[in-house]
């Protein structure tokens, strides 16, 4: 016989990690934009390759995206956009880099507070929505 209250039990626990997850993804990509922000204004000296950066798969927002994220997450309707807002933003920020390396201060401030601030502000969005479905479904 099948226990509905057991696999509502079950459904509601693999929400509320789910919503534990996406303020992990959050907090990740928070730190990412502040390890961008020390090497731009010079306070590490570790570098930063912008074709790695470009890459959208190897942040650990990224990871989780393409993995268990994904996995928890691929059928909310905001996740398509998410993924493509996440992908905008790396390439934005791989764009900064690219302009500070060259030494395109003014052009690089243009990106920063341009393309760069918006994609990230939508990627921070989309998480919390998909934490606001998650929570109305359990």
């Amino acid at each position: 016989m099948f226990d509905s209250s057991a696999a509502a039990d079950s459904r509601r626990a693999d929400t509320l990690l789910a919503a534990l997850d996406i303020d992990a993804a959050i907090n990740a990509h928070e730190r990412w934009k502040a390890r961008l922000m020390d090497y731009l204004e010079g306070r590490t000296s570790v570098g930063l390759d912008p074709a790695v950066v470009r890459r959208d798969d190897h942040c650990a927002l990224g990871r989780w995206l393409h993995g268990v994220g994904g996995e928890l997450l691929g059928d909310q309707p905001a996740f398509p956009l998410l993924m493509s807002r996440h992908q905008y933003f790396h390439e934005q920020a791989a764009l900064l880099v690219e302009l500070a390396q060259r030494g395109e201060w003014d052009k690089a401030v243009q990106v920063l507070n341009g393309g760069y601030r918006y994609g990230s502000s939508q990627v921070v969005l989309l998480l919390k929505e998909l934490k606001r479905a998650l929570v109305q479904q359990a």
